[in-house]
C-alpha cells in the first residue's frame, strides 16, 4: 500500500518560516509528478506547488517567490520550504504523487497556522 506521511507542519508568526517533508514509501517515487496542495477552512483545495521528474517547478503567483518545492529521490521525498509566512497560508498542506488519474495518491495533510 502506497504511504505518503508528511510533516514539518505547525503554528508560526506571519513572516515566518516551515518547513514541510513529505516522504513516500511503495511507489518508484522517481517517475512521479510531487505535488503540494493545500486546503483552508471553507475553501477548495488548491496547487501550491509542483515538481516534475525532471525538476522543473511551477507555483501559483499567490505563492511564488515565497515558496520552494525540492525532491530526493534517493530518499523518495518531497520537501517545501516557506518563507515569508502570512496568514493567508493558514491551512492543511497536502502532499500529492500523481502519474496518472489512477495512480495518484495522497498523504493525510499537516496543519500549517500563521498566526500571532
Amino acid at each position: 500500500q502506497v504511504q505518503l506521511v508528511e510533516s514539518g507542519g505547525g503554528l508560526v508568526q506571519p513572516g515566518g518560516s516551515l518547513r514541510l517533508s513529505c516522504a513516500a514509501s511503495r511507489i518508484t517515487f522517481s517517475i512521479y509528478t510531487m505535488n503540494w496542495y493545500r486546503q483552508a477552512p471553507g475553501k477548495q483545495r488548491e496547487l501550491v506547488a509542483a515538481i516534475t521528474i525532471g525538476s522543473s517547478t511551477d507555483y501559483p503567483d499567490s505563492v511564488k517567490g515565497r515558496f520552494t518545492i525540492s525532491r530526493d529521490n534517493a530518499k523518495n521525498t518531497v520537501y517545501l520550504q516557506m518563507v515569508k509566512l502570512q496568514p493567508g497560508d493558514t491551512a492543511v498542506y497536502y502532499c500529492n504523487a500523481h502519474l496518472t488519474s489512477q495512480y495518484s495518491y495522497w498523504g493525510q495533510g499537516t496543519q500549517v497556522t500563521v498566526s500571532s
